[in-house]
């Protein structure tokens, strides 16, 4: 029998895993015959691994519902490899209710009850979905099969030499063989930037905390003051759950009130958590409603886009986000709002789908944007009420008009400029700018998450499809300034506030704390200060609110700027670290762009420099460009990846990205001959191996 190929996987969390499936599911169609060992190293159990490990809070939540969640492959995958089908997280949890999979170990009363009572539609927490994502690596070794070893180092790598057959260093000081390479470390922070070190200096130097970008979950909040005002600037995931561990978690609970609204009772622990951001709102709600019209289709960015994009590299041009696809997402966002709103409710509008549809072409087609006076018209003219028409830039930036449509005299048709409200006549005081923003949530919630707002499913439906084609687009085909910004920057911020936002309650929760006043909100373009003077931090933030004075003569539609401000002594930085390898706080990460084993994506700059991506370059099947037998997937690797998970039923991006990697593996592993297999590897390694 030959020698046994080693596939060291650096990392064991979900997209590890779900690569070790898919290298199960091709094993012997594409290397048949061919020994395997693959070796997992991860100081946290395989499945979950770091961010969804066992030991965290059980207030956080995933933001997906449990039914929208899968770990293998189904009949809606459209892939080279074969489909090897699965239970569904929601499946999975009523087998186990039922008995036909095992309960989990090590469980706890509140993860008992949680698995007792869940329904499909609720949120599940994120130490559930630690007892599925284990359960479903141990179900991928059970197929693995006698010609695929499996085995866990519970330990740390930090470097890799070799050119293959390569060498791991081990943070216990051993080293591990291999003769292929994957990197799936996952989510790790960053070094602190030039901003956070500076805030970091300053609040040393005055007594102050600050608290940095970082893992929520993993951030020690103990030293914030009850009572104390706290600014908080971020206002997405990371925001919502530092809410959480601040008030929940500070032993407040929430009870419902008259008429079935969330009341919150505080424990007296909790902190005054003053909330602002960009937008200065939190990411949309989930959606729990279901489409009642017709099904989502692309009619810009589907197959004749794509078409395009050979002749453009048989030209040479390269694609720039803002003057090719921006276009085209808009418009596909636009027309997948309203087919939802024409087709599933069409009590609700003046013609037909039919009709309509062919009216809203012409008018996409002609002005190849979103916001010319005459799609505004057209749109007047078919759907009567206000409440049911989409505006894509006050979608956007919500805090920068008023509901009906009205504007700070002055700013435009698109509203508040980036530069913030600061010199707008006539501003109010701030308590106008926390009830803007809650007048927003619970308009975000009745269009999310009731029947009658499926039009937003529409419109959440279609950026996932055009999320899915942008996927499918090589890096390579992007200019410079598309791949350094606008890719990873604006299209990316922009699809995870119309798609990954929090679970509807989680807003409900938001607005019951604004009314017992730990949370209030600064609005949007939030400039922060360090006050020397009086040794604190002072935040302040805008929006535009409705003027209710009767003085001005713009009539219905008048608004005027509002400014909220703050000072306190704690700051907190709620987002997360930016993927950037050679800045990562990971030593491994580091080393590879460090030594030039691997490499950061470089474009071209300005006046001859160059610029970099900060993520690694890799081909679509996650091999890395000019690293031979190495490979990589996960936030630091360039291109979308689509988490780790996903829904089922939708040929989700991440199995296509693991199959096309597995798949590649799995060559590379067939063509290697026995000479260029690496030695046994020395002494033994405390590990969990596959029965």
């Amino acid at each position: 029998m030959s020698a046994p190929i080693r596939i060291a996987c650096i990392g064991a969390g979900p997209a590890a895993v779900m690569l070790l499936e898919r290298i199960t599911a091709n094993h012997q169609a594409v290397a048949p015959g061919a020994q395997i060992e693959a070796h997992l190293i991860d100081p946290h159990r395989p499945g979950g691994g770091r961010i969804w490990r066992r030991e965290q809070s059980p207030l956080l939540k995933l933001n997906s519902m449990l039914e929208d969640v899968a770990f293998f492959t189904d009949a809606s995958c459209q892939l080279a490899g074969p489909v090897a089908p699965g239970p569904s997280f929601a499946d999975w949890v009523r087998g186990v209710r039922r008995g036909e999979y095992p309960y989990p170990s090590g469980t706890d009363a509140v993860l008992d009850r949680e698995l007792a009572t869940i329904g499909a539609r609720d949120f599940p927490t994120r130490r559930l979905n630690n007892a599925y994502l284990s359960w479903a690596f141990h179900e991928t070794l059970r197929r693995a099969g006698e010609t695929l070893q499996v085995t866990w180092h519970r330990d740390t790598a930090t470097a890799v030499a070799g050119d293959g057959p390569f060498r791991i260093q081990l943070e216990s000081g051993e080293h591990l063989a291999a003769d292929l390479v994957v990197y799936a470390v996952g989510h790790n922070g960053t070094e602190a930037t030039s901003e956070s070190r500076a805030l970091a200096g300053f609040a040393a130097d005055h007594g102050l905390n600050y608290v940095a970008p970082a893992f929520t979950a993993d951030v020690d909040l103990d030293h914030v003051p009850a009572g104390s005002d706290v600014i908080v600037r971020g206002m997405g995931l990371a925001a919502i759950d530092l809410v959480v561990l601040l008030t929940e978690g500070r032993g407040g609970r929430f009870v419902a009130g008259d008429g079935g609204a969330l009341r919150y009772l505080p424990s007296g622990r909790e902190p005054v958590l003053h909330l602002g951001s960009r937008r200065g709102v939190p990411y949309r709600s989930k959606i729990t409603s279901q489409l009642a019209g017709d099904p989502v289709t692309l009619e810009y960015l589907g197959a004749a886009f794509h078409a395009g994009l050979a002749d453009r590299e048989v030209r040479g041009e390269l694609l720039d986000f803002e003057r090719d696809a921006w276009p085209l997402i808009a418009a596909e966002l636009v027309t997948g709002y309203y087919r939802e709103l024409f087709t599933g409710h069409p009590e609700r509008v003046a013609v037909s789908w039919e009709r309509f549809a062919p009216l809203l072409r012409a008018e996409l087609a002609a002005k190849r944007g979103w916001d010319s006076p005459g799609l505004a018209d057209l749109v007047r003219a078919h759907v009567p009420d206000p409440a049911d028409r989409f505006e894509l830039e006050a979608f956007d930036r919500p805090l920068s008009r008023v509901a009906d449509g009205g504007t700070v005299p002055g700013t435009g048709p698109g509203g508040v400029p980036g530069s913030g409200l600061g010199g707008v006549p006539g501003t109010v005081p701030s308590d106008a700018v926390n009830d803007r923003v809650r007048a927003h949530i619970g308009r975000d919630l009745r269009d999310r998450t009731t029947q009658a707002g499926s039009a937003t499913q529409g419109l959440f439906l279609t950026a996932l499809h055009v999320y899915l084609s942008l996927a499918e687009v090589p890096a390579s085909a992007w200019n410079a300034e598309s791949r350094t910004r606008a890719l990873p920057g604006r299209w990316h911020t922009f699809f995870s506030y119309i798609a990954s936002g929090p679970p509807g309650h989680r807003l409900e929760e938001l607005l019951a704390l604004a009314d017992a006043g730990v949370v209030r909100f600064l609005g949007a373009d939030v400039q922060l200060a360090a006050d020397v003077t009086r040794g604190v931090f002072t935040a302040s933030g805008s929006a535009v609110v409705a003027d209710e004075s009767g003085a001005g003569e713009s009539g219905a539609g008048a608004a005027r700027g509002a400014r909220a401000q703050v000072s306190a002594r704690t700051l907190i930085d709620a987002w997360l670290p930016q993927s950037r390898a050679a800045e990562s706080d990971n030593p491994l990460l580091r080393h590879l762009v460090t030594s030039g084993r691997v490499r950061e994506v470089a474009v071209p700059g300005g006046e001859g420099t160059q610029a970099t991506t900060g993520r690694l370059e890799a081909a679509l099947d996650g091999s890395l460009v000019g690293a031979p037998r190495q490979f990589a997937l996960g936030p630091f690797v360039e291109g979308p990846t689509g988490g780790a998970f996903t829904r089922p039923g939708l040929n989700s991006l991440p199995f296509r990205v693991h199959d096309r990697c597995a798949r590649a593996i799995l060559v590379a592993a067939a063509g290697l001959g026995a000479a260029e297999l690496a030695a046994d590897p020395a002494p033994a390694f405390a590990a969990m191996v596959r029965s």
